[in-house]
């Protein structure tokens, strides 16, 4: 990243770059910035922009050889094509021939590191992963937005906050602008203004969900289940999100019964470390035998909803029932 930020100061550009990852904010960001550096505002004669599957390889190798029109560069940006996934032999054997008047930028949430396209990329480029970021790092982050606002927060509101919008940088801006709005034009930010105004996220009602199976509360599971439908959240995402807790709170079983220290298991389990005492709790409720029955539960619902024996909703809601009457998850 650092990279980027040298080559927009310098002004002294790779041919190619790619941006990939989990974390669409800092993809965001990057790209409007490399734009910004490249073209003039509202150049339309050197900025071209392809979007998706079924791009022909050789309309854009034909607009890189266009030289630009009073301008220094031509900017070529490529989102979402599938080009480092799927094979594009065409463009890979092009990427060490772009001109020197032109710049390519893909950006893309999945890439296969052993293909041609990325490795020419890596030759001839700069290819960069945008990942989830750690606490430490969203932390320096957060304080650095507070900061330019004028704001001010404690640590254990630092982290109230980050426990309602998880690690999305994309949601942490949005939640921290309505927090900001809220608070003026008073300077210290409390916890009752983050309970008032931050949503919770979607993982933060699944853990709620697993909690309340754990104490056999039904009414309580299936209210949060309904919750996040009317959130218009699908329920096959619901499962993954419920599976993917079952064998998080497994992991985490597993670490503390290797006597793994909070900062192991954030390592192992990629959660934020001032969480991992609520998931460790949550674990306790649960045998290892449970968690990896539910997991495997899980999984048969998957299959038995894809392959037509049962609707989606319908099939999540009957599991959420039989966790909450059966023993299996004592």
């Amino acid at each position: 990243m650092q990279t980027i930020a040298n080559d927009i100061k310098t002004g002294s550009f790779h041919r190619v770059y790619l941006l990939y990852g989990e974390e669409s904010y800092l993809k965001r960001s990057y790209k409007n910035q490399l734009k910004e550096a490249l073209i003039r505002p509202n150049d339309t004669m050197n900025y071209h922009y392809f979007e998706g599957k079924g791009i022909n390889p050789k309309s854009i190798i034909d607009l890189a050889e266009t030289m630009p029109f009073l301008a220094d560069f031509r900017f070529i940006l490529i989102e979402n094509s599938g080009f480092f996934k799927n094979s594009c032999d065409e463009l890979a054997a092009y990427i060490k021939d772009i001109p020197e008047t032109c710049v390519f930028l893909f950006v893309e949430n999945e890439i296969d590191r052993r293909g041609k396209l990325y490795k020419a990329v890596k030759q001839f480029g700069y290819p960069t992963e945008l990942a989830k970021q750690p606490e430490k790092k969203l932390i320096v982050w957060l304080l650095s937005l507070l900061k330019k606002e004028g704001k001010k927060i404690t640590e254990a509101n630092l982290h109230l906050f980050l426990e309602k919008t998880g690690n999305d940088m994309e949601l942490i801006t949005k939640e921290l602008e309505k927090l900001i709005c809220y608070i003026y034009p008073r300077e210290v930010i409390t916890s009752e203004d983050i309970e008032t105004i931050c949503c919770e996220q979607t993982t933060g009602k699944i853990f709620d969900m697993i909690t309340a199976i754990s104490e056999k509360r039904q009414k309580k599971a299936l209210e949060l289940y309904y919750d996040l439908l009317l959130l218009k959240e699908p329920p096959m995402r619901i499962l993954f999100l419920l599976t993917r807790q079952f064998h998080l709170l497994m992991q985490i079983k597993e670490l503390s019964a290797a006597h793994c220290d909070f900062t192991t298991i954030s390592k192992q389990t990629n959660l934020q470390t001032f969480l991992i005492g609520k998931y460790v709790n949550q674990a306790k409720h649960f045998s290892s035998t449970a968690l990896r029955q539910a997991v495997q539960d899980c999984i048969e619902t998957e299959e038995a909803v894809k392959t037509g024996k049962i609707n989606d909703r319908l099939g999540v809601e009957l599991l959420i029932i039989s966790y909450t009457q059966a023993p299996i998850l004592h």
